[in-house]
């Protein structure tokens, strides 16, 4: 056996290796060679971080991982399950040499083996994400009037996030600049603020997504390992786009049930005009406070888990 980076043409193995390996797994979904095609073909797609054992001069397992950190199950064709250690060895090893020092899996809560897997070896359940919807006419409080209350969030207003919520936002200040102002999937208006009256500083931002190209987020799989575009915490990460995406943070966390309902208030007060009928939501199970939030004025919707280990 050896281990090797992406060739071309190597999708088709992929493809037939995943679906052969998944196939017995709760909810699982085909993959589809236009799909893999897609990835491997995009124009940040790097090669090295995508491995293949080879037996026999063909793939026979495959992992990979991103720039975030994140690392998928080894996947490998019946008979073949004893390649997935050598090639989460490999891959835990490019990742060290590029260096990164965390490693973290994502994957439904209802796939024990790929459970026990990382469990196996060095990962812990850091963490679950936990999803959540609200329709508009449920709020508890009704839409906001246009006043000047609110303001935009700036680049300046980033230090004091991140400085905030460091449990939160587990990014550079570039990679939160690109992730809320520089976002090519909704626009920086996406964004508002409440100010504090004395020195101007940020207490709290909202955020809407309102994009009725985006799917409806009563029609998704909540239980799937997605992260949802505009959530605070995932910046950085790949996303699912959501019409009605909502997500705030507070400077104080005491004050987020009182600035959160008028952040909800105004996201709907924005909405008015759009096809959000429903808000979607998403946060960390480590961050009591939104947690509260959400399971307070939202209805749960799903969860999973995220495994991490260091590197």
């Amino acid at each position: 056996m050896s281990i090797r980076t992406y060739q071309p043409g190597d999708e088709t193995a992929q493809v037939g290796i995943y679906n052969e390996a998944a196939a017995d797994l709760p909810k699982f979904k085909l993959a589809t060679l236009d799909e893999v095609r897609r990835r491997c073909h995009a124009r940040d797609f790097d090669p090295g971080t995508r491995f293949y054992a080879i037996e026999g001069g063909r793939p026979v397992a495959y992992v990979t991982f991103q720039a975030n950190g994140r690392v998928s199950f080894p996947w490998c064709r019946k008979g073949h399950e004893a390649q997935a250690e050598p090639l989460l060895e490999h891959v835990l090893g490019a990742m060290r040499s590029r260096r990164l020092t965390r490693a973290f899996a994502a994957y439904r809560a209802d796939w024990p083996t790929v459970r026990d897997f990382f469990l196996a070896h060095g990962f812990a359940q850091a963490r679950e994400m936990l999803n959540f919807v609200c329709d508009l006419i449920e709020l508890p409080t009704p839409a906001a009037r246009p006043g000047t209350a609110f303001s935009p969030l700036t680049r300046e207003d980033l230090p004091v996030l991140l400085n905030a919520a460091p449990e939160l936002l587990r990014v550079s200040l570039e990679e939160l600049d690109q992730a809320l102002l520089r976002n090519p999937y909704f626009p920086p208006e996406s964004l508002f603020t409440f100010r504090d009256r004395n020195d101007s500083t940020v207490v709290a931002v909202g955020l809407v997504v309102a994009n009725p190209a985006y799917s409806n987020p009563k029609l998704i799989d909540a239980s799937m390992p997605c992260f949802r575009l505009g959530a605070f915490g995932t910046e950085g990460m790949t996303h699912k786009r959501i019409n009605g995406m909502f997500s705030l943070l507070v400077i104080e966390p005491r004050d987020v049930n009182r600035l959160g309902l008028d952040l909800l208030g105004q996201a709907a007060y924005r909405c008015q005009e759009t096809q959000v009928e429903t808000f979607a939501a998403q946060v960390p199970s480590d961050v009591p406070h939104l947690v509260r939030f959400y399971q307070q004025f939202f209805r749960p919707q799903g969860r999973f888990p995220i495994y991490e280990r260091t590197l």
